[in-house]
């Protein structure tokens, strides 16, 4: 695409890129339009792969100025709202939410689960995480408020019939498909359901207790049971709405877990101190955002169409958006006074941040699990690997190689395997680097492969008399070799492999830190995987597992030598015993802190040995 040849405003506004056909492909917004449109036309080179895919595919770009940034974002939102561009961040998840709605358009309003669209005339309270967990409190609170639950439909031929159904025999409606109760009363029990949803229940409460007390006084003790049975009723509902803060309290609490694709979101409403509904959903990052341009999106989505629970005085996120001040002046606008987005540091706020991001860490794992786990997608990512790597086969055998040290100090290489798309951890294995002196991760490399592929070697060749009943750790050879980092990476796999006799026999490859893009043998420019395939996937799980692997058994590393320093050389002090006194006080640190009457009340440790670990510890 050519840049525009009439002048770009330095104003502010809205910028849409569209294809060949006028489609829009991808809307943004600018404080300055003409410093950020561009920054597109920059080097393809230096653009992030995914900026470079949509401007290859751009064939025009338009913009729309306006006043100031809150209103260049709303516009922003229209936008993509209108046209979902493709390059745009897209919520992925499929789920819809089940919500506790009331018909307020109707003559009798009715409670009733719904999801899905919205519709006019209709209030609604939650979302709620599982339809059941609705059924449950309105099972709680009909008896309090009891308002129809029924079609229309069931409503109308209860009506011709002049005769109630059972819900109404056992009050948990109160019949006016039958004129059982007048239309004042009946929207006073609608009146009150909405107060009590909304968590405005203290009142509620107070006035039921007093009815009861004076039914009480007055000896009607049949209606001072019933208030009673509608207080426990009450107190039960309100038991599974958890407490979170003071009951002044009405907030948002944003909370998000990301990778380089895609993006989890959970959202906890707090009306009066009381998480009132929950929601949560996937974003897929098609566009590159960082953290701050993320909450932007995530805000965008949350209180573009008339949030449940409407906008509150604050929103706890667990990063800053970017477009901070616009997105506070647009929240503003909408809820009629002052709005204030914080990250939380410290105290209760801080601590319920921290659950709502862990139930969002949490639903993303399920997320890729249940993507990982699938059959479907792992035949196709298997697949897509082979075409897409030019291999003889489809990688059944997977193995991924990464290093981990401290300052050139501890190296250690780690070898995670996927078979069949999953990972199989008794097949993983580590590796001490013996001979590289200093910070050098290839020489590292090339020790942990040349070991590695040699054991293999070895046991390949040996006579079968020779082999055992079972075969060697190294026993089988991958399919796909897979090292993290760049071409320098691959060099070393290359020259182990051709080394070694293999290059016709095991392919290899090295992950960039772009994960799009994947260096093969004899190849300058890397390979490019497409975003949301299956294989870029496959590829994140085996590079993420070979991250954590690496690093917990450098850990463990540095923790046993800290260890063995500390308490070395002491005489008496054997491992069983070593072990034991770590045990009981809890690690190294906790034993230098020790008093020396704390050891020596240690009866299965000897007087001599608990003295002279006091003062090999102390001097």
């Amino acid at each position: 695409m050519q840049r525009p040849s009439i002048p770009i405003p330095d104003s502010p506004g809205s910028y849409q890129f569209k294809d060949e056909q006028g489609g829009v492909i991808y809307v943004g917004k600018a404080i300055n339009l003409r410093s950020r449109v561009n920054s597109y036309f920059a080097d393809p080179v230096t653009l992030h792969p995914r900026t470079a895919k949509m401007m290859s595919v751009a064939a025009s770009v338009e913009w729309i100025e306006v006043r100031n940034e809150i209103e260049a974002l709303i516009l922003e939102y229209n936008l993509i709202k209108e046209h979902r561009p493709r390059f745009n961040i897209r919520l992925r998840d499929d789920k819809s939410y089940p919500f506790l709605a009331i018909t307020m358009d109707e003559e009798w309003p009715r409670a009733v689960v719904m999801r899905g669209r919205r519709r006019k005339g209709t209030k609604y309270f939650g979302p709620y995480v599982n339809a059941w967990v609705i059924r449950d409190t309105l099972e709680l609170v009909l008896r309090t408020f009891p308002v129809r639950t029924c079609s229309n439909g069931v409503f109308k031929q209860h009506n011709r019939l002049g005769r109630p159904c059972l819900l109404f025999h056992i009050e948990k409606c109160s019949g006016p498909c039958v004129g059982n109760v007048e239309i004042s009363q009946y929207q006073k029990y609608v009146a009150d359901l909405q107060r009590f949803l909304n968590g405005d229940s203290d009142e509620i409460v107070t006035k039921i207790e007093n009815e009861m007390k004076e039914a009480s006084s007055l000896q009607d003790f049949e209606r001072a049971a019933k208030c009673r049975d509608r207080l426990t009723h009450i107190n039960k509902a309100l038991e599974r709405q958890q407490m979170v803060g003071d009951q002044s309290e009405n907030i948002d609490v944003i909370g998000v877990a990301e990778d380089e694709f895609e993006a989890s979101v959970q959202v906890f409403y707090v009306r009066r101190g009381r998480v009132m509904g929950r929601n949560g959903f996937i974003l897929d990052k098609v566009e590159d955002v960082s953290s701050g341009q993320l909450m932007d999106r995530v805000l965008e989505s949350i209180y573009g169409d008339s949030p449940p629970l409407g906008i509150p005085k604050e929103v706890l996120v667990s990063q800053s958006p970017e477009s901070e001040e616009a997105l506070a002046g647009w929240l503003e606008k909408e809820r009629g006074t002052k709005v204030e987005i914080r990250v939380p540091s410290r105290g209760d706020k801080k601590a319920l941040l921290e659950t709502v991001v862990k139930n969002a860490s949490d639903e993303f794992a399920r997320h890729r699990m249940k993507r990982a786990t699938d059959h479907n997608s792992r035949s196709r990512a298997l697949t897509e690997l082979q075409d897409l790597l030019n291999l003889p086969e489809a990688p059944l055998r997977i193995e991924c190689y990464d290093m981990a040290h401290l300052q050139g100090t501890h190296y250690v290489g780690s070898m995670v395997v996927l078979e069949d798309g999953l990972p199989m951890k008794r097949e993983y294995r580590k590796f001490k680097v013996k001979d590289v002196p200093g910070n050098d991760d290839y020489a590292a490399m090339r020790e942990v492969l040349t070991r590695r592929l040699s054991a293999y070697i070895s046991e390949r060749d040996m006579p079968i008399e020779q082999r055992g009943e079972r075969p060697g750790k190294f026993a089988y050879p991958p399919q796909l070799i897979l090292v993290d980092g760049g071409k320098g990476q691959l060099g070393v796999a290359i020259e182990v492999i051709h080394e070694l006799g293999l290059e016709h026999e095991i392919p290899v490859a090295s992950l960039a830190k772009r994960l799009e893009e994947v260096f093969v043998p004899n190849k300058t420019e890397p390979i490019e995987i497409p975003r949301n395939s299956d294989a870029i996937f496959m590829l994140q799980v085996i590079r993420d597992e070979a991250h954590r692997f690496a690093n917990s058994f450098h850990r463990e590393l540095r923790g046993k030598a800290m260890t063995k320093g500390a308490l070395d050389g002491i005489q008496g002090l054997g491992e069983a015993r070593k072990k034991r006194l770590l045990a009981h006080f809890g690690g190294v640190a906790a034993v230098k802190k020790a008093s020396l009457d704390n050891l020596l009340n240690l009866g299965w440790l000897p007087e001599a040995v608990a003295r002279d670990i006091f003062n090999h510890l102390h001097g």
